[in-house]
C-alpha cells in the first residue's frame, strides 16, 4: 500500500483509463483557498486530470456551482455518472476520501 504522500505510478494504459474516468469530474475551486489547496495537491499526487473551475475568476463556473450544487462554497467536486445523475461534493477531507477511494 501507498502512503499518502508517495505520488501514484501507472502504465499508460492505466492512466489512460484513469483519465477516462476524470472526463466525469470537474472541480470548482480558486487557488487562495486551502481547503481548495488541499484537494488540488492530492489530484497532483495521484495523477488527475481533472478539469478545475476557478469560480473567483468565471462568474459562470460560481453560477454553475449555485445552481447545480446549492451553495458557491469550495472545493466542490462535481460527479457526472455514466447514468446522467449528476452528484455535487462539498469538503475537501470527503473529497481526498473519495478520490483515493476511486484512483490510488
Amino acid at each position: 500500500m501507498q502512503s499518502n504522500t508517495d505520488e501514484v505510478s501507472r502504465t499508460p494504459e492505466e492512466q489512460a483509463e484513469v483519465d477516462r474516468q476524470c472526463r466525469s469530474l470537474a472541480l470548482y475551486e480558486y487557488e487562495s483557498c486551502p481547503f481548495c489547496r488541499r484537494v488540488l495537491h492530492e489530484i497532483e499526487r495521484l495523477s488527475l486530470n481533472i478539469e478545475l473551475r476557478n469560480t473567483r475568476e468565471d462568474s459562470s463556473a460560481r453560477d454553475e456551482l449555485l445552481e447545480g450544487g446549492g451553495r458557491t462554497m469550495v472545493p466542490c467536486l462535481r460527479i457526472t455518472q455514466e447514468t446522467g445523475a449528476t452528484h455535487w461534493m462539498y469538503e475537501s477531507a470527503d473529497i481526498v476520501a473519495w478520490l483515493r477511494q476511486q484512483f490510488a
